[in-house]
Protein backbone atom coordinates (compact mmCIF):
# COMPACT_ATOMS: atom_id res chain seq x y z
CA UNK A 1 0.00 0.00 0.00
CA UNK A 2 0.97 3.32 -0.75
CA UNK A 3 2.70 6.17 1.63
CA UNK A 4 4.18 9.22 1.16
CA UNK A 5 5.52 10.02 4.54
CA UNK A 6 6.08 8.56 8.05
CA UNK A 7 2.04 8.94 9.14
CA UNK A 8 0.73 7.15 6.08
CA UNK A 9 3.94 4.69 6.61
CA UNK A 10 2.60 4.12 10.12
CA UNK A 11 -0.83 3.57 8.95
CA UNK A 12 -0.16 1.34 6.54
CA UNK A 13 1.58 -1.12 8.30
CA UNK A 14 -0.89 -0.67 11.80
CA UNK A 15 -3.87 -1.75 9.34
CA UNK A 16 -1.89 -4.57 8.16
CA UNK A 17 -0.46 -4.90 4.85
CA UNK A 18 2.69 -7.22 3.88
CA UNK A 19 4.65 -4.14 2.42
CA UNK A 20 4.94 -0.41 1.99
CA UNK A 21 5.33 1.46 -1.70
CA UNK A 22 7.08 4.49 -0.71
CA UNK A 23 5.37 5.62 -4.20
CA UNK A 24 7.50 8.42 -6.12
CA UNK A 25 4.50 10.07 -7.36
CA UNK A 26 3.05 10.67 -3.90
CA UNK A 27 6.06 11.81 -2.43
CA UNK A 28 6.40 14.43 -5.34
CA UNK A 29 2.98 15.31 -4.41
CA UNK A 30 3.57 15.72 -0.85
CA UNK A 31 6.19 17.97 -1.38
CA UNK A 32 3.70 19.87 -4.25
CA UNK A 33 5.97 19.10 -6.56
CA UNK A 34 5.22 17.16 -9.64
CA UNK A 35 5.86 13.62 -10.86
CA UNK A 36 8.78 14.15 -13.30
CA UNK A 37 11.53 14.40 -11.43
CA UNK A 38 11.07 17.74 -9.69
CA UNK A 39 11.82 15.90 -6.53
CA UNK A 40 15.09 14.83 -6.38
CA UNK A 41 16.74 11.59 -4.87
CA UNK A 42 18.26 13.27 -2.01
CA UNK A 43 14.46 14.70 -0.88
CA UNK A 44 13.34 11.32 -1.78
CA UNK A 45 15.89 9.72 0.91
CA UNK A 46 14.79 12.22 3.53
CA UNK A 47 10.94 11.07 3.68
CA UNK A 48 11.99 7.39 3.07
CA UNK A 49 14.08 7.68 6.26
CA UNK A 50 11.55 9.17 8.01
CA UNK A 51 9.58 6.32 7.19
CA UNK A 52 11.34 3.37 8.19
CA UNK A 53 11.84 4.76 11.54
CA UNK A 54 8.20 4.57 12.49
CA UNK A 55 7.64 0.76 11.11
CA UNK A 56 9.64 -2.44 10.62
CA UNK A 57 7.22 -2.99 7.52
CA UNK A 58 9.18 -3.93 4.24
CA UNK A 59 9.62 -0.97 1.98
CA UNK A 60 9.70 -0.83 -1.15
CA UNK A 61 10.88 2.46 -2.49
CA UNK A 62 9.91 3.59 -6.21
CA UNK A 63 13.04 4.99 -7.85
CA UNK A 64 11.63 5.89 -10.84
CA UNK A 65 13.97 5.61 -13.64
CA UNK A 66 17.07 5.68 -11.08
CA UNK A 67 17.51 10.09 -11.15
CA UNK A 68 19.84 9.51 -13.99
CA UNK A 69 22.70 6.80 -15.07
CA UNK A 70 23.88 3.87 -13.39
CA UNK A 71 26.23 6.31 -11.56
CA UNK A 72 22.92 7.81 -9.53
CA UNK A 73 21.58 4.54 -9.59
CA UNK A 74 24.13 3.57 -7.48
CA UNK A 75 24.53 6.85 -5.06
CA UNK A 76 20.66 6.10 -4.02
CA UNK A 77 21.31 2.20 -3.51
CA UNK A 78 23.96 3.03 -1.37
CA UNK A 79 21.77 5.89 0.60
CA UNK A 80 18.69 3.81 0.86
CA UNK A 81 19.68 0.83 1.89
CA UNK A 82 21.75 2.43 4.96
CA UNK A 83 18.02 3.30 6.05
CA UNK A 84 17.25 0.23 6.24
CA UNK A 85 14.48 -0.31 3.45
CA UNK A 86 13.74 -4.02 1.96
CA UNK A 87 14.29 -2.53 -1.84
CA UNK A 88 13.64 -0.53 -4.56
CA UNK A 89 12.20 -0.80 -8.10
CA UNK A 90 13.30 0.85 -11.11
CA UNK A 91 11.42 1.77 -14.38
CA UNK A 92 12.48 1.63 -17.77
CA UNK A 93 11.91 5.27 -18.62
CA UNK A 94 14.30 7.97 -19.65
CA UNK A 95 15.33 10.50 -17.08
CA UNK A 96 13.67 12.57 -16.24
CA UNK A 97 10.70 10.62 -16.31
CA UNK A 98 7.01 11.02 -16.54
CA UNK A 99 4.14 10.20 -14.89
CA UNK A 100 2.80 6.94 -16.69
CA UNK A 101 -1.09 8.52 -16.68
CA UNK A 102 0.35 12.13 -18.84
CA UNK A 103 0.20 11.28 -22.15
CA UNK A 104 0.73 8.77 -24.75
CA UNK A 105 3.79 5.83 -26.04
CA UNK A 106 6.54 7.40 -23.64
CA UNK A 107 9.41 7.08 -24.70
CA UNK A 108 11.54 3.53 -23.08
CA UNK A 109 15.18 3.45 -22.18
CA UNK A 110 17.62 1.32 -24.60
CA UNK A 111 17.53 -1.96 -23.19
CA UNK A 112 21.17 -2.87 -22.55
CA UNK A 113 21.47 0.68 -21.23
CA UNK A 114 18.45 -0.09 -18.55
CA UNK A 115 20.05 -3.47 -18.14
CA UNK A 116 23.13 -1.79 -16.83
CA UNK A 117 21.22 -0.06 -13.91
CA UNK A 118 20.07 -2.93 -12.75
CA UNK A 119 23.56 -4.45 -12.91
CA UNK A 120 24.40 -1.51 -10.88
CA UNK A 121 21.67 -1.70 -8.49
CA UNK A 122 22.56 -5.41 -7.33
CA UNK A 123 26.39 -4.71 -7.29
CA UNK A 124 26.00 -1.75 -4.88
CA UNK A 125 23.78 -3.69 -2.41
CA UNK A 126 25.31 -4.27 0.87
CA UNK A 127 22.11 -6.61 2.27
CA UNK A 128 21.70 -9.87 0.12
CA UNK A 129 18.34 -9.56 1.20
CA UNK A 130 17.62 -5.90 -0.67
CA UNK A 131 15.45 -6.69 -3.97
CA UNK A 132 16.27 -4.86 -6.81
CA UNK A 133 12.88 -5.26 -8.78
CA UNK A 134 12.55 -4.05 -12.55
CA UNK A 135 9.55 -2.58 -13.84
CA UNK A 136 9.11 -2.54 -17.99
CA UNK A 137 6.41 0.36 -18.79
CA UNK A 138 6.10 -1.54 -22.32
CA UNK A 139 2.21 -1.34 -22.34
CA UNK A 140 3.01 2.31 -21.55
CA UNK A 141 4.85 3.11 -24.20
CA UNK A 142 2.51 1.33 -26.51
CA UNK A 143 4.41 -1.74 -27.32
CA UNK A 144 3.93 -5.47 -27.69
CA UNK A 145 3.20 -8.10 -25.45
CA UNK A 146 6.56 -9.70 -26.70
CA UNK A 147 7.86 -6.56 -26.34
CA UNK A 148 7.33 -6.49 -23.01
CA UNK A 149 8.41 -10.04 -22.28
CA UNK A 150 11.45 -9.61 -24.14
CA UNK A 151 12.07 -6.65 -21.77
CA UNK A 152 11.05 -8.30 -18.27
CA UNK A 153 13.34 -11.64 -19.53
CA UNK A 154 16.34 -9.27 -20.57
CA UNK A 155 15.86 -7.77 -17.00
CA UNK A 156 15.66 -10.83 -15.16
CA UNK A 157 19.08 -11.65 -16.73
CA UNK A 158 20.67 -8.70 -15.27
CA UNK A 159 20.12 -9.71 -11.86
CA UNK A 160 16.59 -8.26 -11.10
CA UNK A 161 14.81 -9.90 -8.36
CA UNK A 162 11.10 -9.56 -9.54
CA UNK A 163 9.39 -8.11 -11.99
CA UNK A 164 7.06 -5.44 -12.63
CA UNK A 165 4.37 -5.18 -15.68
CA UNK A 166 2.54 -1.75 -15.78
CA UNK A 167 -0.06 -0.89 -17.56
CA UNK A 168 -2.84 2.04 -17.73
CA UNK A 169 -5.76 0.20 -19.38
CA UNK A 170 -8.82 -0.09 -17.68
CA UNK A 171 -9.69 -3.99 -18.81
CA UNK A 172 -6.25 -5.77 -17.49
CA UNK A 173 -6.26 -7.92 -20.50
CA UNK A 174 -2.75 -7.26 -21.42
CA UNK A 175 -1.14 -7.50 -17.69
CA UNK A 176 -3.56 -11.08 -17.45
CA UNK A 177 -1.90 -12.43 -20.23
CA UNK A 178 1.46 -11.04 -19.80
CA UNK A 179 1.20 -13.04 -16.16
CA UNK A 180 0.03 -15.95 -17.56
CA UNK A 181 2.90 -16.32 -20.50
CA UNK A 182 5.82 -15.08 -17.61
CA UNK A 183 4.48 -18.04 -15.94
CA UNK A 184 6.15 -17.63 -12.87
CA UNK A 185 9.58 -17.61 -13.95
CA UNK A 186 10.36 -14.87 -11.49
CA UNK A 187 8.15 -13.01 -8.93
CA UNK A 188 6.11 -10.66 -10.58
CA UNK A 189 3.91 -7.27 -9.33
CA UNK A 190 1.16 -5.23 -10.79
CA UNK A 191 -0.13 -2.19 -10.21
CA UNK A 192 -4.07 -2.14 -10.80
CA UNK A 193 -4.73 1.67 -10.35
CA UNK A 194 -7.32 1.54 -13.62
CA UNK A 195 -8.03 -2.07 -14.13
CA UNK A 196 -8.97 -2.36 -10.34
CA UNK A 197 -12.61 -3.34 -11.38
CA UNK A 198 -11.79 -5.75 -14.09
CA UNK A 199 -8.90 -7.56 -13.33
CA UNK A 200 -9.48 -8.88 -9.03
CA UNK A 201 -6.87 -9.74 -7.35
CA UNK A 202 -8.09 -13.04 -7.08
CA UNK A 203 -7.67 -13.11 -10.85
CA UNK A 204 -4.28 -11.74 -11.26
CA UNK A 205 -2.92 -14.06 -8.55
CA UNK A 206 -4.53 -16.90 -10.35
CA UNK A 207 -2.74 -15.55 -13.71
CA UNK A 208 0.84 -15.64 -12.35
CA UNK A 209 0.90 -12.01 -10.28
CA UNK A 210 3.08 -12.48 -6.94
CA UNK A 211 1.87 -9.08 -5.39
CA UNK A 212 -0.47 -6.04 -6.20
CA UNK A 213 0.61 -2.68 -5.09
CA UNK A 214 -2.11 -0.15 -4.92
CA UNK A 215 0.88 2.59 -5.46
CA UNK A 216 -1.12 5.92 -5.47
CA UNK A 217 -4.52 5.71 -2.83
CA UNK A 218 -3.36 7.56 0.15
CA UNK A 219 -1.93 10.42 -1.07
CA UNK A 220 -5.21 10.87 -3.24
CA UNK A 221 -7.58 10.07 0.03
CA UNK A 222 -5.49 12.72 1.88
CA UNK A 223 -6.04 15.24 -0.82
CA UNK A 224 -9.78 15.15 -1.19
CA UNK A 225 -10.68 14.90 2.34
CA UNK A 226 -7.95 18.25 3.10
CA UNK A 227 -9.72 19.70 -0.11
CA UNK A 228 -13.32 19.14 1.62
CA UNK A 229 -12.35 20.09 5.53
CA UNK A 230 -10.28 23.42 4.34
CA UNK A 231 -13.71 24.22 2.50
CA UNK A 232 -16.20 23.66 4.77
CA UNK A 233 -14.09 25.11 7.35
CA UNK A 234 -13.46 28.44 5.04
CA UNK A 235 -17.23 28.39 4.00
CA UNK A 236 -19.35 27.88 7.37
CA UNK A 237 -16.45 29.64 10.02
CA UNK A 238 -16.39 26.75 11.89
CA UNK A 239 -15.22 22.91 12.47
CA UNK A 240 -18.28 22.12 13.66
CA UNK A 241 -19.97 20.80 10.60
CA UNK A 242 -16.87 18.40 9.79
CA UNK A 243 -15.59 17.18 13.55
CA UNK A 244 -17.47 14.45 13.03
CA UNK A 245 -16.30 13.06 10.06
CA UNK A 246 -12.27 13.45 10.75
CA UNK A 247 -10.11 11.99 13.14
CA UNK A 248 -10.20 12.80 16.79
CA UNK A 249 -6.95 14.34 19.14
CA UNK A 250 -7.20 11.45 20.98
CA UNK A 251 -6.82 9.32 17.96
CA UNK A 252 -3.50 10.83 16.84
CA UNK A 253 -2.09 10.61 20.28
CA UNK A 254 -2.85 6.43 20.00
CA UNK A 255 -1.35 6.16 16.89
CA UNK A 256 1.85 7.88 17.55
CA UNK A 257 2.32 6.96 21.19
CA UNK A 258 1.98 9.62 23.36
CA UNK A 259 1.34 7.16 26.18
CA UNK A 260 5.22 5.67 25.59
CA UNK A 261 6.29 9.28 25.91
CA UNK A 262 4.84 9.21 29.52
CA UNK A 263 5.84 5.91 30.85
CA UNK A 264 9.57 7.22 29.68
CA UNK A 265 8.73 10.60 31.44
CA UNK A 266 8.31 8.94 34.26
CA UNK A 267 11.10 6.61 34.25
CA UNK A 268 13.52 9.41 33.26
CA UNK A 269 12.29 12.42 34.49
CA UNK A 270 13.23 13.99 37.98
CA UNK A 271 9.75 14.59 39.99
CA UNK A 272 10.05 18.56 39.84
CA UNK A 273 10.82 18.37 36.26
CA UNK A 274 7.56 16.33 35.25
CA UNK A 275 5.07 17.91 33.15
Amino acid sequence: MEAHDALSAKIVAGVGFDGVWASGFAIASSLGLRDCNEASWSQVLTIVSHMTEVTETPILVDGDSGFGNFNNVRRFVRAIGRVGVAGICLEDKLFPKLNSFIGSNQPLAPLEEFCGKIKAAKDTQDDAQFSVVARTEAFVAGLSIDEALHRAEAYCSAGADAIVVHSKSTSGREVLEFARRWARRSPLLAIPTTYYASASPAMLHEAGVSAIVWANHNIRAATRAMQLISRAIHETGTPAVVEPSIATMEALFDLLNYAELEDAERRYLPPKMKP
